[in-house]
């Protein structure tokens, strides 16, 4: 008997009991769908990730004050006074791998613009800070160095700032009062979106570092020129970890730390953070698919249950069969192709649920859903090896069958 023969014999044997043939099936379709599932949710949570690493910047490292200790009595996190502009420079020259160094400060100011106000983070920077946050502008330019030096009055400003005082308009070359000193827009913001934390990134203001400590904040003023965070960029084709031993080894001999004295400065490595985020979510879909795997075992052993039932229901059919010239072959053929066929039917409908599932998911739940054809591919294969696998064993039992007992069988 042809394998095309074969096939329509076992897709007759099925149609005639499709009511039993689509519970048997209910196994994989349930395993198949959870797969795809937790696939596309575990997908989009990993394209979540990126999308923060991309956001904080890539090759990023962050240096910020360490703890004040005092007379034994140790400060909160950021309570050192150390790390000047100064500090900056010297990394930036002295550090290889280093693309940018750039200090920068901060606080809270109040933004008037006609008649719209709005409260907002204030960052005064360095040369440097948007490229070493990947963080072009949309319109306008940077800050030129008489400006950088002169405590002008120029402001560029983030997205949802410029949204909130001035609507859909450009507000280039408009007039905004930052805590009452009148500044002058130069250029907008890109869109860059949630942190890692969740904080909107484009609710900001950028003003020249010097104009925040002589115009803003005058209390930051003075011959020391303190700065709160120094963003680095670490060159293309530079591992972290060698440019942050050089830094910190730069930085203690600055502040003529002793041997075994603790850093007065702390370096964060965000990217390694996020990207450990992502291996963890990685492991967290592996493991979810896993147990969705489960259902596909239990569905496989409900296709050897019902087709052990069907040899035992067909046993006089197989009989008749090999009486007028099937082989055993053909009998193991027919039965194998049944098994398989009802994996990959099940298979098939729980990929069209399970995708189903997840585009209802990710748009209830606003989360990104990242589905590839790898996933269903295997979903799909895996289906069909149930299906071999588990309905080998009653396949080879029917072919076993000696014809004439299995016409006398009752």
């Amino acid at each position: 008997m042809s394998l095309w023969a074969a096939f329509r014999a076992a897709w007759r044997a099925l149609h005639a009991n499709w009511l039993r043939s689509a519970l048997t099936m209910l196994g994989i379709v349930i395993g198949v769908a959870a797969v795809i599932t937790l696939v596309a949710i575990g997908g989009g949570a990993q394209a979540r990730v990126a999308e923060n690493i991309r956001a904080v910047g890539a090759n990023l490292l962050l240096i910020v004050p360490g703890t004040l200790n005092t007379g034994g009595v140790r400060g909160g996190a950021s309570t050192s006074p150390r790390l000047t502009e100064d500090d900056a420079r010297a990394i930036a020259r002295e550090v290889q791998g280093v693309a940018e160094a750039s200090p920068s400060v901060s606080g809270t100011v109040q933004v008037v613009a006609g008649n719209s106000n709005w409260a907002t983070r204030a960052n005064g920077i360095g040369f440097g800070f948007l490229e070493a946050r990947d963080w072009p502008l949309a319109e306008g330019r940077m800050f030129d160095v008489g400006e950088m030096n002169g405590s002008a009055k120029v402001a560029i400003l983030g997205r949802t700032v410029a949204r909130e005082l001035f609507g859909e308009e450009s507000p280039l070359g408009r007039s905004v009062r930052v805590n009452q000193v009148p500044m002058r827009v130069i250029g907008v913001l890109d869109r860059k979106g949630q942190n890692a934390s969740g904080d909107d990134q484009d609710d900001t203001l950028l003003l020249p570092i010097s104009t925040f400590r002589n115009r803003i904040h005058r209390w930051l003023a003075g011959p020391q020129k303190r700065v709160y965070v120094i963003s680095v960029k670490v060159q293309d084709g530079w591992g972290f970890e060698p440019v942050q031993q050089e830094i910190a080894s730069l930085l203690r001999q600055r502040y003529k730390l002793q041997p075994g004295e603790p850093d007065s400065f702390v370096l964060r490595n965000l990217s390694e953070v996020l990207e450990a985020e992502q291996a963890a979510g990685r492991v967290m879909t592996l493991m979810l698919a896993a147990v969705a795997g489960v259902s596909l075992l239990v569905g496989g052993i409900g296709i050897m249950n019902i087709m052990l039932v069907s040899v035992t229901e067909r046993t006089r059919e197989i009989g008749l069969r090999m009486a007028v010239g099937a082989r055993s072959r053909d009998i193991l053929a027919q039965f194998l192709i049944e098994a398989v066929v009802l994996s990959l039917a099940g298979g098939a409908a729980g990929i069209l649920i399970g995708a189903g599932a997840s585009l209802l998911i990710g748009r209830l739940a606003d989360w990104p859903i990242v589905l590839g054809a790898g996933p269903v591919l295997l979903a799909v294969g895996f289906s069909a090896a149930v299906g071999m696998f588990f309905g080998y064993y009653p396949a080879r039992r029917a072919a076993a069958l000696l014809p004439i007992e299995a016409l006398r069988h009752e």
